[in-house]
């Protein structure tokens, strides 16, 4: 087989039947992917696993018609190991999945206090995983997102800071929330365990 092809040749030829294809792709993007792997997690066995389970993912992926391309499949692959080796610290340490209530804060449970390696690396991406996506809203929706996140400020100093009154600050943030959930399922992002 050719190694000259695109990842999306290879990946319609694998769809096709051909299943040399298949081990091509799995050749060309192996070592980045396993190396990332095995930078996250710290062990070689664990990192083993977490690739194979990494590829079997993406095998059922593809087949089940659920991979859209956007010439980006390392990209994705990527992400996919990397979610996957997050998941796996936060299965090990039996994470319960919090969500806000108007009473409790979700992000003030984001503190660092003593938390081990792992956990700081899980953190760490998640922040970077919401920043990223923060990006993406309405700029009056991620003003309010990063001085709450950020800046740590109450919705009270977020009307005074931004100009507006705490309705809005609070509908702005609420309208964040509602677009930042619509993204992560439209763009299959997991930040919680499945």
């Amino acid at each position: 087989m050719r190694t000259t092809l695109t990842d999306r040749e290879l990946i319609d030829s694998y769809l096709q039947g051909n299943e040399s294809a298949f081990e091509v792709l799995l050749n060309r993007h192996q070592q980045v992917v396993f190396s990332k792997i095995l930078f996250i997690v710290r062990d070689e066995e664990l990192a083993n696993d977490l690739f194979q389970d990494t590829f079997i993912k993406v095998v059922t992926t593809l087949k089940a018609g659920k991979y859209r391309d956007e010439g980006k499949f390392a990209q994705w692959v990527l992400r996919m190991a990397q979610n996957l080796a997050i998941d796996h610290f936060r299965r090990s340490k039996k994470m319960p999945l919090v969500r806000g209530t108007e009473d409790y804060d979700v992000f003030a449970t984001l503190q660092d206090g003593d938390a081990h390696v792992e956990d700081r690396m899980v953190q760490d991406q998640i922040l970077r995983d919401v920043a990223h996506l923060v990006d993406l809203l309405p700029p009056e929706q991620a003003q309010v997102v990063r001085l709450r996140m950020e800046s740590d400020l109450g919705f009270k100093e977020i009307a005074e800071e931004t100009g507006v009154s705490i309705n809005t600050a609070l509908g702005r943030m609420r309208y964040a929330l509602i677009n930042l959930r619509r993204i992560i399922a439209e763009q299959g992002i997991v930040l919680t365990p499945r």
